[in-house]
């Protein structure tokens, strides 16, 4: 069991579209994108495309669950390496 805190944090992207999360996935080199979060690896998931993929967009937005919203949960990595991960991804949106 976890004890302390987590590595658990949610963000928007800059443009908020499916569109942007599909731009924004592939930067990443040390996220791995999956619908389960909490593993040893750094995990991201965008709620659009995974746990509400059901939901259609209105759905969503009446959830308050925007499409270009993130889930990143940190794993074991460096942290500098995934501070510069992330900056290097989010350039895109510069």
């Amino acid at each position: 069991q976890m004890r302390g805190f987590g590595g658990m944090l949610s963000f928007m992207l800059k443009e908020d579209s499916l569109e942007a999360v599909s731009r924004f996935l592939p930067r990443l080199r040390f996220a791995h994108a999956a619908a389960n979060l909490g593993a040893v690896e750094t995990i991201v998931g965008p709620p659009a495309t995974t746990s509400h993929v059901e939901c259609t967009q209105e759905e969503r937005a009446a959830l308050g669950i925007p499409e270009g919203l993130i889930r990143y949960s940190t794993g074991i990595e460096d942290t500098e390496d995934l501070i510069a991960d992330m900056e290097h991804a989010l350039d895109i949106f510069s």
